[in-house]
């Protein structure tokens, strides 16, 4: 590879980075919907011409704006579960809970992009797949794990899916192998138990109703745990 066309990679892979940083900033202020590439031209003193050369259309920046924030997610995620110890299961998921609500916590905007209201006529592409289940697969491999060493113990009283749900487990369940389908059921019902508190803190569902979030969100987080199997003792409830 010749030296300047190393250089002029360099060149497009900085102006890229600034480019989507500005839209990051430009969630913020505007929402996706008034995500500009003209407007970012002109903040970075580029003709809009040029700028398409970069990113073809808002959705081509829009696509790459949501990657890199399920990757940011995901990464906060894998790095929280590698810190804990593979056998401490119930330790495993809260804190991959926990790195969820904290990168939530930090980057709003964006978490609003991933899991708020979808962009009008905005259809998201094959290249986001792989990164929006990162986090997902990790939380199924902490399952997959207790259930394979015998940890999970769901409590009773809980109604059983109905039989229909069987195709859907069966491809839940390639994420989690080996959990029978009650178990995928609950499992889905635990991680989306999780998003929903997180939207609610994040959206502002809890002003004036919830002021100790934290509290509630590590009582969540252990009744949902629970909810799947994961083993959870008296103390660990009533001492976060």
């Amino acid at each position: 590879m010749s030296a300047s066309r190393t250089a002029r990679e360099r060149a497009r892979a900085e102006l890229t980075r600034e480019i989507t940083e500005i839209g990051r900033r430009q969630l913020a202020s505007e929402g996706a919907t008034g995500l500009s590439l003209r407007a970012i031209a002109r903040e970075m003193g580029m003709v809009s011409s040029a700028i398409y050369r970069y990113f073809p259309s808002r959705d081509d920046l829009l696509t790459a704006l949501i990657i890199d924030a399920y990757n940011a997610i995901g990464e906060a995620v894998e790095q929280a579960d590698a810190r804990c110890a593979e056998d401490d299961y119930p330790g495993r998921w809260r804190a991959v809970c926990r790195a969820a609500r904290g990168w939530a916590l930090a980057h709003p905007h964006e978490y609003a992009l991933l899991y708020g209201s979808p962009v009008p006529g905005y259809q998201a592409p094959q290249d986001t797949v792989e990164p929006a289940i990162r986090d997902t697969v990790v939380y199924g491999r902490i399952l997959a794990d207790a259930y394979a060493g015998g940890a999970l113990s769901p409590p009773d009283g809980f109604p059983a899916p109905p039989p229909s749900f069987s195709h859907d487990a069966e491809a839940v369940r390639s994420l989690m192998p080996g959990l029978p389908d009650d178990l995928v059921a609950r499992a889905v019902a635990s991680w989306t138990g999780l998003f929903g508190i997180l939207s609610f803190e994040i959206f502002g569902q809890f002003n004036n109703v919830v002021d100790d979030r934290t509290t509630l969100f590590e009582h969540t987080i252990d009744t949902l745990g629970r909810l799947v199997g994961l083993p959870v003792s008296d103390h660990d409830l009533t001492s976060t």
